[in-house]
């Protein structure tokens, strides 16, 4: 209607304004929030800043007016969003995402903490491909088995230790936690749930996705103002190493527990053991 195309003049003519995020991606890393950016890019009421702005871990000192800046044109009723996976488990994050706005949503990807490591791993191994084993790094002392929870490989998956902190700040009713795995497997259902807590229309559905075989991911039909079928970067869906089967059993058995308290405070079971 009439709305909409001077909506989108509006737009072109440099118009609407920047505004602090309404909602965030604050985790985790290689959960799938790149896969998930992207998806939600696809909704027209949605706008994101591409690059991870790193604002409230690395540049907090740049001030919200440096951050705002960062972020795209908005016309009302629109959504500005951002995502910056390291918030998760970084300890001041909650309370400066708070003081910026209680009311801010967040979103959390999470995924097996083991595949998660592995893949974390997988991502700094391809940067630097002299770095040691994957099992080497995982144990304080191999022989009695200490897991070292120093090694952020290990330490990010710790969810629930990390949820802890966020509710210091945030009632979990403000925070959505999305399936990595489901991402994948149904990414139009996830979607949907994550379509609803940002009060935006159900318009992302199946109908913009198709599979493919060769990355193992979804892709989208139509990229965000591009009329091409878009996949993501050569970076996501790497192969990752053969792990040693008894280091991932140790590891399985390390993060039980706190996969267990993570879906009692979640009230969701994410089927990981």
């Amino acid at each position: 209607g009439a709305a909409g195309t001077a909506g989108t003049l509006a737009l072109l003519l440099g118009e609407g304004s920047k505004r602090l995020p309404q909602a965030i991606i604050i985790g985790v890393k290689k959960g799938g929030t790149r896969a998930l950016l992207e998806f939600l890019r696809v909704h027209p009421d949605v706008r994101a800043v591409g690059a991870e702005p790193h604002f409230f871990d690395r540049n907090y000192e740049r001030g919200l007016a440096w951050y705002r800046d960062l972020m795209p044109r908005t016309l009302e009723g629109q959504i500005t969003m951002e995502k910056t996976p390291s918030y998760f488990v970084t300890k001041e994050a909650p309370a400066r995402i708070s003081s910026m706005c209680k009311g801010t949503k967040l979103i959390v990807v999470v995924r097996d903490p083991v595949t998660r490591a592995i893949s974390d791993y997988t991502q700094t191994l391809s940067k630097k491909p002299d770095i040691p084993t994957f099992e080497s790094l995982t144990f304080k002392n191999r022989t009695t088995g200490l897991i070292d929870t120093s090694w952020s490989a290990i330490q990010i998956g710790i969810y629930a230790k990390h949820l802890e902190n966020w509710l210091l700040h945030f009632p979990i009713g403000q925070i959505l936690f999305v399936s990595g795995e489901r991402l994948i497997s149904d990414p139009a259902g996830e979607l949907g749930r994550v379509q609803d807590f940002l009060g935006l229309k159900r318009i992302i559905t199946d109908k913009h996705f198709y599979f493919n075989k060769t990355k193992g991911f979804p892709c989208l039909k139509k990229a965000e103002g591009s009329s091409k079928p878009h996949c993501l970067g050569k970076t996501k869906g790497r192969t990752h190493p053969d792990i040693d089967q008894e280091v991932v059993q140790r590891l399985r058995d390390f993060y039980r527990p706190f996969n267990m308290k993570f879906y009692q405070m979640t009230g969701q079971d994410f089927g990981w053991d």
